[in-house]
C-alpha cells in the first residue's frame, strides 16, 4: 500500500512513528474527450490570457489574488520552506472527544495509519486506549501543503486518521434557500412516515450496496467493444525528408529559371554588340 505521509503522532509523552496510506480509492470511470471529426484526443494547453501563447511549466509561478487582478507572488522555495517547517513537527493529539459529538458533515478523507520501525508497542497502546475509553483523538496535521484538522480512531483493529473540515469551511445551513420554517404536517402523515421508516429499518451492511451506474456503464463499454463499435484516433502524418527535399529542389529550380533566361538575353545582347563593333 502506497505511503503518502511519514511522521509521528504523540499524546502526552508517548510518541508513535507512523505512515499514512489512503483508505479509500476513486472508482470513477475516466472518459476521454475526443474530436468528433477524427476521434483524436483533445489536448488541453496552458495559454496565457494576455500573451495568448502556450506557457511552459518552468514559466509558471503561484500567487494569491488578494483583490481582483492584484496578486502576491510566492516562489517555490518560500512555499517549500514553510511546508517543511510545519510538516517536520510531530503531530500532537490535542484533545479526546466522543465521536458522536462530531457531525458527519465535518468528515473529509480517511487514511490508514501503520506503525513505522520501532513504533509497534506505542501504536498498540494508543489503539487499546481508544477502544477502552470509547473516545477519538483530535489532532492537526499537514498533508500535501495543507493543514488539516483530523480525528484518530480505531477501525477494524487499525488506527485511522480521518481529516475533518475546520468550522469556517462548513457553510452556514441558514444560508440554504427555500427551507420551510414551520412543520406543516398532520399527525396522521407523521405516523405514516414513521411506520414506513420502521418497516425499512435494518442493520447497516455496506456490502449490499454497489454503484449500479458504474456497473451499467462498464457493461455498455464492454458490449460496444465486443461488437467492434470502436474507433481509432487519427494520427498526424510526419513530414518526410524526401518530401521536404523535393520541395526545396523544386523551389530552387523555380527561382533559378528567370535568372537563366536573363543571362541568356544578356549574352545574346553582348554578342550583337561585338559583331556590330
Amino acid at each position: 500500500m502506497h505511503t503518502i505521509w511519514k511522521g509521528s503522532i504523540s499524546f502526552g509523552l508517548v510518541n508513535i512513528p507512523i505512515k499514512l496510506h489512503s483508505a479509500t480509492e476513486d472508482k470513477d470511470i475516466k472518459l476521454r474527450t475526443l474530436h468528433k471529426k477524427c476521434h483524436a484526443p483533445i489536448r488541453y494547453e496552458k495559454i496565457c490570457s494576455v500573451c495568448e501563447e502556450e506557457v511552459k511549466p518552468e514559466d509558471i509561478v503561484k500567487a494569491y489574488e488578494y483583490t481582483k487582478g492584484k496578486f502576491v507572488v510566492l516562489d517555490n522555495e518560500e512555499l517549500e520552506k514553510l511546508r517543511k517547517e510545519n510538516e517536520d513537527k510531530a503531530v500532537e493529539i490535542i484533545d479526546f472527544v466522543k465521536i458522536e459529538e462530531i457531525d458527519p458533515i465535518y468528515f473529509d478523507r480517511s487514511y490508514y495509519m501503520s506503525p513505522n520501525e520501532s513504533g509497534g508497542k506505542a501504536y498498540s497502546l494508543l489503539r487499546k486506549a481508544l477502544q477502552e475509553s470509547g473516545k477519538v483523538g483530535i489532532a492537526k496535521i499537514i498533508i500535501r501543503s495543507k493543514e488539516q484538522l483530523a480525528v484518530i480512531r480505531v477501525y477494524e483493529n487499525t488506527l485511522v486518521l480521518e481529516t475533518i473540515h475546520f468550522p469556517d469551511e462548513v457553510r452556514n445551513a441558514e444560508d440554504v434557500p427555500n427551507i420551510p420554517s414551520d412543520d406543516k404536517v398532520t399527525k396522521k402523515e407523521l405516523d405514516t412516515a414513521i411506520l414506513l421508516i420502521d418497516q425499512l429499518t435494518t442493520t447497516f451492511k455496506p456490502e449490499k450496496y454497489h454503484d449500479e451506474y458504474r456497473s451499467a456503464l462498464l457493461e455498455l463499454i464492454e458490449s460496444k467493444r465486443q461488437g467492434q463499435e470502436t474507433v481509432t484516433a487519427a494520427t498526424k502524418e510526419p513530414a518526410t525528408n524526401v518530401t521536404d527535399l523535393m520541395a526545396a529542389l523544386q523551389a530552387s529550380i523555380d527561382r533559378t529559371k528567370p535568372k537563366k533566361a536573363a543571362t541568356r538575353t544578356k549574352k545574346k545582347a553582348a554578342s550583337r554588340v561585338k559583331k556590330e563593333a
